[in-house]
């Protein structure tokens, strides 16, 4: 043994390990070390054995060993086939290359957007803007179930977006497209699901959609009028709504008052009716005293609401018609006016014995006329 081999001395002899003062614990530690991996007995063999089989064992501790984080799941394959998928949390497999395990962050909302020239069914290019969001719902159909699930749903958004705008018309895609995202997103995930990709559509929108640049003055002229159009449309309805139910209300008042007016013209006429037939049967009870009350109702009618100027002696009536508005009166008032005959100024005639009214007595030729007012 060389001189430097620990546990031997020059002398051929071995000697026993130096120890430091204070380090007998370390030492204790190294030489038991060195006793279980052939470091002290010379068999360099043995020692080299042990470490293989510590190596191994370590590395079969952490191959066996997987931790899954939170927001992933893990595909385990024995010998190639797929054998059953790890949730999160620490979990144990067969060591490689018996089983292998592929983790998949599941959690994650992956984006695609993309800008897409696509022509409507009333023959219009549009540039439709789309923004798709998805996640992982299934680890293994992500990884198994086609070849690359991620430029799968890149063709199938695309394929769905040109399916949807090509059905409807260029107004419904510049001014609905919220019902048509709906669409879009409920036929992309039916094809998700078809073409067995693991993913799930989580968002689909379409946040623009305008013409071609060399068209755009043009489609802004037709959506200037379509706005316009909109605005003359709330107005006339807001219009139709106010002068509507003031229409109405106003037909209601005139049935009302139409009403009133035919059931008081009605009454009047019944009383009118009776007062005639009651007044019939004064008359035919005493003829003289109804002629004469009829007589004075009516002159009293016709001389309550006319002013009036008389002159003249005991034989003689002088009748001078005044204007109640203060104007003067003239030929236009006295034909349109009817003298006012004042009850106490009837006088008895004196020549047939009967009552004269102040005209007949103005209209005798006499000699004398007195004006007093």
């Amino acid at each position: 043994m060389a001189w430097n081999t620990p546990g031997s001395n020059p002398s051929g002899g071995s000697r026993p390990p130096r120890r430091t003062p204070g380090g007998n614990g370390l030492d204790a530690v190294l030489d038991q070390l060195r006793g279980l991996f052939g470091g002290g007995d010379g068999n360099n063999g043995t020692g080299i054995a042990r470490w293989v089989l510590l190596i191994g064992g370590l590395w079969l501790v952490f191959n066996c060993f997987v931790l899954i984080a939170e927001q992933q799941r893990g595909v385990v394959q024995r010998f190639g086939q797929v054998a059953r998928i790890m949730q999160p949390g620490p979990n144990v497999k067969w060591p490689w290359p018996i089983e292998r395990v592929t983790k998949v962050n599941a959690t994650q909302v992956q984006t695609y957007s993309q800008n897409v020239p696509v022509l409507t069914s009333d023959e219009n290019i549009v540039h439709v803007e789309m923004n798709v969001q998805y996640q992982v719902s299934d680890a293994q159909l992500y990884l198994f179930g086609t070849r690359d699930a991620d430029q799968v749903l890149v063709q199938a958004a695309l394929s769905t977006m040109r399916e949807q705008v090509g059905r409807s018309t260029l107004d419904t895609v510049l001014g609905a497209r919220d019902a048509l995202a709906v669409s879009a997103r409920d036929q992309l995930q039916a094809s998700l699901d078809a073409y067995r990709t693991g993913l799930r559509v989580t968002e689909l929108n379409l946040p623009n959609a305008r013409p071609p640049e060399q068209v755009k003055p043009a489609f802004d002229d037709v959506n200037s009028a379509q706005q316009n159009k909109d605005r003359v449309i709330s107005e006339a309805r807001a219009y139709a709504a106010r002068i509507v139910p003031e229409a109405r209300g106003e037909a209601a008042r005139i049935r009302a008052a139409s009403t009133g007016y035919q059931e008081a013209k009605v009454a009047r006429a019944e009383g009118d009716a009776a007062r005639f037939s009651l007044l019939v049967d004064a008359y035919q009870n005493a003829p003289e005293v109804t002629r004469k009350r009829l007589w004075l109702e009516t002159v009293q009618g016709v001389l309550a609401g006319n002013r009036k100027v008389v002159g003249g002696d005991s034989r003689q009536l002088i009748y001078v018609p005044m204007p109640t508005d203060g104007s003067s009166g003239g030929a236009a008032d006295r034909g349109t006016r009817q003298p006012a005959l004042d009850p106490e100024l009837l006088l008895p005639s004196e020549t047939t014995g009967t009552n004269t009214t102040r005209g007949e007595r103005a209209a005798r030729p006499t000699g004398r006329e007195e004006t007093t007012r």
